[in-house]
C-alpha cells in the first residue's frame, strides 16, 4: 500500500527516533508508505523490528535498530548503521521522549536529570552526531517533537517535561541559526494533548481536565502530527526553518 502525497519525499531516507509507538510510529509510517526509506529507532530493539516489519507488511522500506539517545556511542553507533545500510540521511525526526507528571516538591535530582537526558540531550545529541551525514544530502531536514507544554508550561504535566520540552523549542531557534549556512533546515512541531501512551498514562480526572480546555473539543491524533511533520521533511519546505508549528487544537494561540 502506497500513500499519494504531492510533498516530495519518495526515495529519501529519513531516521525517526522513538519510532517504535505513537507520534513516531505515526511518522515512520507515514514516511515510509510515501517511499521514503526509515529507519525506525527505539530503545527497545525488539520493538524496532516488530514495527519495522509491520511497516515493511504495507509495503514500506524500514530497519528496526536499537539506539538509547541518550547515550553518545549508541547514536553515534545506530547512525552508523543506517548510513551503511540505506546510503543516505537526508531527514532525521526527534521524537523520542518520556513524559513526567511529578509535581515541583517531589522531584529528584536523579528524575530530572533522566528527563533531561532522553528528551533534551538526546534530541542535541542526534543532532550533532547526524550533521555529517546530512550536509551531504540535497535536502537535509531536521525536525523536532516539542510539546504544549514547552510553549506554555502544560497544565497536568512535570517541570522537567515542560522545561525539556521548552528547551527543544530553543534549541531549534539556536541551530537552526547555526546550520543554515548548510542548508540544513531546522524546524519543529509542538502537539498538544493526543491520543497515545502518554494520555493512557493519566487518570480519567485528568483526562477530563485536560479535554475542558481545548478549544476544538477533542484530543488530536498521532496521524495528524505526522502529516504536518512531512511537510518539514518535504524539499518543498527548503525555505522553511527556524519554525514552531503548534498541533493542538487552540490549547495554544501565539
Amino acid at each position: 500500500m502506497e500513500f499519494k502525497s504531492s510533498l516530495t519525499l519518495k526515495g529519501r531516507t529519513a531516521v525517526v527516533t522513538g519510532g517504535s509507538k505513537n507520534i513516531g510510529f505515526a511518522i515512520a509510517e507515514q514516511f515510509a508508505l510515501a517511499g521514503m526509506n526509515v529507519a525506525i529507532l527505539s530503545v527497545s530493539e525488539g520493538s524496532a523490528i516488530k514495527v519495522s516489519d509491520l511497516i515493511n507488511l504495507k509495503g514500506g522500506i524500514t530497519i528496526g535498530l536499537q539506539c538509547d539517545v541518550s547515550d553518545e556511542n549508541s547514536v553515534e553507533f545506530a547512525l552508523k548503521k543506517v548510513y551503511q545500510h540505506f546510503g543516505s540521511i537526508d531527514v532525521l525526526v526527534n521524537s523520542a521522549g518520556v513524559l513526567d507528571m511529578a509535581k515541583i516538591e517531589e522531584m529528584t535530582v536523579e528524575h530530572w536529570d533522566k528527563v533531561m537526558s532522553i528528551n533534551l540531550r538526546g534530541t542535541f545529541l542526534m543532532i550533532q552526531k547526524c550533521i555529517k551525514y546530512l550536509e551531504i544530502s540535497k535536502a537535509p531536514r531536521i525536525i523536532n517533537i516539542s510539546s504544549n507544554s514547552g510553549r506554555m508550561g502544560g497544565f497536568e504535566n512535570g517541570m522537567a517535561y515542560s522545561a525539556s520540552k521548552g528547551g527543544i523549542i530553543a534549541m531549534t531557534y539556536g541551530i537552526a541559526r547555526q546550520l543554515a549556512s548548510k542548508k540544513i533546515t531546522v524546524n519543529c512541531v509542538a502537539p498538544g494533548t493526543i491520543e497515545s501512551d502518554m494520555l493512557n498514562a493519566r487518570d480519567d480526572e485528568t483526562k477530563k481536565r485536560l479535554l475542558a480546555r481545548f478549544p476544538i473539543g477533542r484530543f488530536g491524533t498521532s496521524g495528524e502530527v505526522a502529516s504536518a511533520v512531512c511537510y518539514f521533511a518535504s524539499e518543498e519546505s527548503g525555505f522553511t526553518t527556524g519554525s514552531v508549528l503548534d498541533i493542538n487544537g487552540g490549547l495554544f494561540m501565539g
